[in-house]
């Protein structure tokens, strides 16, 4: 297992975790909601009592007492007491300027009838039928939706924990990152310099020979390496470079180094120069990460071709291999740190290469397409 699905896993399971502890608040809070709203109810059938008890003229003094304590006891619900015409004969909770308006009491009647069943009210003395409407309290209302908000203020806490957590991680990670080039490319300067000089020492004895010059050739490329390992974390000079060329160099480097029986193919269908502002190391150090992964997707054997589309603004280049392919969920893992198929090797390839194309050439690299055992297609947008 990869250190980035190890961290895709903790982060699922942290994920997994804030969904359990949401369901469980709204589980709660929703049979807090039941209970009160029960209550409520309650509180309203004794109320209709109340009424009833004071309308009849038989009860005692001692009733009536209690009826008015249980009327005067209820100050949240809002209630409406109708006769069996829809007449309004009183009001308790509701602000009393609106009691005026027809309108506006016959909307609050036909919300509060939606939200509950009306209790209905028989006087004894006349067999009169009233009705009571009532809606939740404001505190019952308040507690529905406090898990959603709640949910909302963890969700936005998370996020933005998430935020500085990835921000710190990224400064961090970029921190060493520069770090470890810059002292590599450090470490290759002595050694690379004790070589130059071995190089001119033999040149002196008079030794001019083929293997002398494979030497330089590699003492090159060293420097080339150093070179772009010097450049990361600083900003890189961009200069007007002739993309085919560029491509040609990777190309041509690549394929000396490579079996024969991978084979590279450049499409340019273009009869004016393709050019790009570029940092010509450091694009070479992509195409070079692009080819040397396709050919280990073929496993040594298979075609590698690069086309390039010319978009008046950008430049688009394709580089397809007939290799493995990848699977579509693994389109933008694959650029992960740490993220690789092979069991050597840091998995730093693409993810080096996207930083170079993103970060310093202002473009963009992705997976264009891909199927599995039939080959991938790795797009560059440039901007020209």
């Amino acid at each position: 297992m990869n250190i980035y699905t190890r961290k895709q896993r903790w982060k699922l399971a942290l994920l997994m975790a804030a969904m359990a502890i949401g369901l469980a608040s709204l589980w709660y809070t929703n049979r807090l909601v039941q209970k009160l709203s029960i209550q409520e109810k309650k509180n309203v059938e004794l109320w209709a009592g109340a009424v009833k008890q004071l309308s009849d003229l038989r009860i005692d003094a001692g009733d009536v007492s209690f009826a008015l304590e249980v009327l005067r006891s209820n100050n949240t619900i809002p209630m409406i007491l109708t006769d069996s015409s829809g007449n309004i004969n009183s009001i308790r909770n509701i602000d009393s300027s609106y009691a005026t308006n027809s309108a506006y009491m016959q909307e609050l009647i036909a919300e509060m009838r939606e939200a509950h069943e009306p209790i209905e009210i028989v006087f004894g003395r006349v067999s009169e039928k009233n009705y009571v409407f009532y809606k939740d309290s404001m505190l019952l209302r308040q507690l529905r939706y406090y898990p959603f908000f709640q949910l909302g203020v963890i969700t936005l806490f998370l996020l933005v924990s998430y935020l500085a957590f990835s921000s710190s991680r990224k400064a961090e990670q970029n921190q060493v990152w520069v770090g470890m080039a810059k002292e590599t490319a450090h470490q290759l300067g002595t050694p690379l310099s004790s070589l130059m000089a071995w190089v001119e020492f033999l040149k002196s004895k008079g030794r001019e020979d083929d293997h002398l010059e494979e030497m330089e050739k590699d003492i090159s490329r060293l420097n080339t390496i150093t070179e772009r390992f010097s450049k990361i974390g600083s900003a890189p000079s961009l200069k007007k470079e002739n993309i085919v060329d560029v491509i040609n160099n990777s190309m041509n480097y690549i394929r000396s180094r490579t079996s024969s029986r991978v084979s590279f193919e450049l499409e340019n269908g273009h009869s004016h120069a393709l050019e790009a502002s570029i940092n010509a190391p450091l694009f070479e150090w992509v195409l070079e990460n692009l080819f040397k992964n396709a050919v280990d997707a073929m496993t040594g054997e298979g075609h590698i071709s690069v086309s390039i589309t010319d978009q008046q603004q950008f430049l688009y280049i394709d580089i397809s291999d007939t290799g493995k392919g990848i699977s579509k969920s693994r389109f933008k893992t694959v650029f992960k740190p740490g993220f690789t198929s092979k069991s050597r090797g840091w998995g730093l390839g693409l993810s080096l290469s996207k930083r170079i194309i993103e970060e310093y050439h202002g473009g963009h690299i992705f997976v264009k397409n891909s199927e599995v055992n039939k080959g991938t297609t790795f797009r560059i947008v440039l901007p020209k």
